[in-house]
């Protein structure tokens, strides 16, 4: 796609406090009233633009499993997943650590704008991979695919996700390929794996960026599509719903490639809706006047789909036009805004994606290309992804397993609190639906919060004579790509004072990488939970001041998957789920049984974290209770200390992601 898309391209040719710990400066919107709950919600409006890894863009960001991650994968040739075999080696040098684009600095900050990862195709994810090793970024690849942003250059992307909600595990792919197959899974949960709940000849195993008739293989990419999208679910269920797209779309509308809608009549609801365009301007008065449907879907235009070389400030600027109109709304309080990305356009990420387990049915096949032997389809690695609602408002992360199925799984769980009947989609591989997140847990309706954060104002993109955006073709003409720092990287990554400082709140279900605090209101004080004590778990009291209240090193706690003492890479990487064993972050004590610190993991007591998402009635927050044995115990603190027994009514801790050098 990438060749074509440069040839029409070239045809059309802050100073910022690095304590990041809240929002500052919250505008007005247009909010009108504001829901209460899931079912008072009236509007969801989808937005995905392409091909940006999580480490990419927000490895720097403060309180998310950034570069910081204590849990990073060790390989057993004892090398971390952070730093990547070079081979053949360059310069002399074998190893290449995630580097910043822009690290030559002046003229480079722009130049780093259309830098370009490598290949994000099919055969060149799967060899990354390397069958869950995640280690060889840098055998076949360009050496920029290791390579990252820093807040100054995409300052709104930044603003965005920190003045809402961020998710960071996230798993943008669905399938470890390239574009048309996860936005396929967007719309539909399946590419027709052997073993999905379509039959063979319903098209698939859609891989590739392929769009002839046919099969170029037996049973690969065989197209076009035919099976049931949630477009078509929803429009048998009377809910109104509208594609928002120009004729210039990149080909992102992935509907355009299920047999149905190509063949829908003109006239027809499915081509109206789904196959039509009404524009993007059309999109950003229906928004404001109040008038858009239960389910917006917007594809955005090619170069300001922030693709690899098009500039991620230009998408910046969409973005920003996209979240007026929605946060300017009368319906704002009533609408979820869901900002994503369809893959990580040849950029890696340090975070192996979480999978089923060989053989799982709709996940497993074998390479057909010959070379990987079996082969997990995805999920793939992590993607920038946000949330804009009043009720993601503040600054906090989202770490629930996601992927691009969530949208489904999310407007399904909606449309079910609203009353409508036949709400799965029959077409959703069946793992995905049991494993990856419905998202509702990021919604927080009691603390509902209608203020507009105050997000830099992006820079208008640059159009030539002919009025056509330009701005890649400038850059392009100006700089190649970014040349790595071979022989100048640290000789410790990350070195201090690369991440940002400071924490955010942490929603839903845990997953490991972060460095966790956990706090708990007691009489209008805050107490947290802290290992200082030496032998037995204690309690601290926040600092004084803000941006570092959650500064304390002895209050930081890193939470292991526990999976029954199983360390092995299969079993780390499907098998993700709580208890945890809890340690302190040089991994020296342990929590033990009853409140003790214990000095080995071998004797650490697996610990239940579970979240209470606060929508039956309960306390939203978190509790941790033993899990094994005669010892299930919740662990609760107060005034008085860290108590080991049956939890108050109530109790909940909060739990902060931060991220300090100290």
């Amino acid at each position: 796609m990438l060749t074509s898309v440069l040839l029409l391209a070239a045809l059309s040719t802050v100073l910022v406090d690095r304590r990041h710990h809240a929002f500052a400066a919250p505008g007005a919107s247009g909010a009108g009233q504001t829901a209460r709950s899931l079912k008072e919600i009236e509007h969801v409006v989808i937005f995905m633009q392409e091909n940006r890894s999580f480490n990419h863009y927000f490895g720097t960001m403060a309180g998310t499993r950034n570069f910081a991650d204590p849990n990073v994968q060790i390989n057993e040739d004892g090398r971390p997943v952070m730093i990547q075999k070079v081979t053949p080696a360059r310069q002399g040098v074998n190893t290449l650590a995630p580097w910043h684009l822009a690290h030559q600095g002046g003229e480079w900050v722009e130049g780093a704008q259309c830098a370009t990862g490598g290949s994000n195709s099919y055969d060149y994810n799967q060899a990354s991979l390397n069958h869950g090793r995640n280690d060889r970024w840098q055998y076949f690849g360009e050496p920029a695919n290791w390579g990252y942003l820093k807040r100054n250059e995409i300052p709104v992307h930044f603003s965005v996700a920190e003045g809402w909600t961020v998710g960071d595990m996230y798993q943008q792919q669905s399938s470890i390929t390239a574009t048309n197959p996860n936005r396929v899974m967007l719309v539909s949960g399946s590419l027709n794996v052997p073993g999905s709940p379509q039959k063979p000849g319903d098209g698939g195993t859609y891989l590739d960026n392929w769009e002839v008739p046919g099969c170029p293989l037996p049973n690969i990419n065989c197209y076009p599509l035919n099976w049931q999208t949630c477009y078509e679910m929803y429009e048998d269920l009377d809910v109104s719903w509208q594609v928002y797209q120009d004729r210039n779309n990149f080909g992102d509308n992935p509907l355009a490639h299920f047999k149905k809608f190509r063949d829908a009549p003109a006239d027809s609801p499915l081509t109206k809706k789904g196959m039509s365009y009404p524009g993007l301007d059309k999109f950003y008065k229906d928004a404001r006047a109040g008038t858009l449907p239960e389910v917006s879907f917007i594809v955005g235009p090619m170069e300001l789909s922030e693709h690899p070389p098009w500039l991620p400030k230009d998408g910046a600027w969409l973005q920003q036009q996209v979240i007026d109109a929605v946060t300017q709304s009368p319906k704002y309080g009533k609408t979820v805004l869901l900002i994503s990305y369809d893959e990580s356009g040849g950029f890696g990420d340090h975070v192996t994606p979480y999978h089923a387990p060989k053989g799982t049915p709709g996940e497993w096949m074998k390479d057909y290309l010959g070379v990987q032997g079996d082969i997990f389809v995805g999920p793939g690695w992590r993607l920038p992804f946000y949330v804009v609602s009043p009720f993601t408002r503040g600054g906090r992360v989202f770490t629930e397993h996601a992927d691009h199925t969530s949208h489904i799984l999310f407007v399904e769980e909606w449309l079910s609190s609203r009353g409508y009947n036949n709400v799965t989609l029959p077409s959703m591989v069946h793992w995905r639906r049991e494993h990856m997140s419905n998202l509702v847990s990021m919604l927080d309706f009691e603390n509902a919060d209608t203020s507009v954060p105050n997000i830099p104002k992006a820079e208008v993109p640059s159009k030539n004579a002919l009025g056509a955006w330009d701005g890649m073709a400038k850059c392009k003409a100006r700089f190649s790509n970014p040349t790595a720092p071979w022989k100048t990287q640290p000789k410790t990554f990350p070195p201090k004072g690369l991440i940002e400082q400071g924490y955010k709140q942490v929603v839903g279900s845990l997953t490991e990488g972060r460095y966790l605090v956990f706090s708990a209101a007691h009489d209008k004080n805050e107490y947290l939970l802290s290992h200082k004590g030496g032998s037995k778990l204690g309690v601290s009291s926040k600092s004084s001041t803000d941006a570092m209240r959650y500064a304390q090193p002895d209050t930081r706690f890193v939470i292991h998957y526990y999976n029954n003492g199983a360390t092995d890479l299969e079993t780390r990487l499907t098998q993700q789920d709580s208890p945890f064993l809890v340690s302190t972050p040089d991994k020296k004590r342990w929590i033990g049984p009853g409140g003790t610190l214990v000095e080995s993991r071998d004797a650490a007591a697996p610990v239940d974290i579970a979240f209470d998402a606060g929508l039956k009635g309960g306390s939203r927050g978190y509790s941790m209770k033993y899990a094994k044995g005669g010892d299930s115990s919740f662990i609760t603190v107060d005034k008085g200390g860290v108590n080991i027994g049956k939890a108050p009514a109530q109790f909940r801790f909060k739990v902060l992601s931060v991220s300090y050098d100290e």
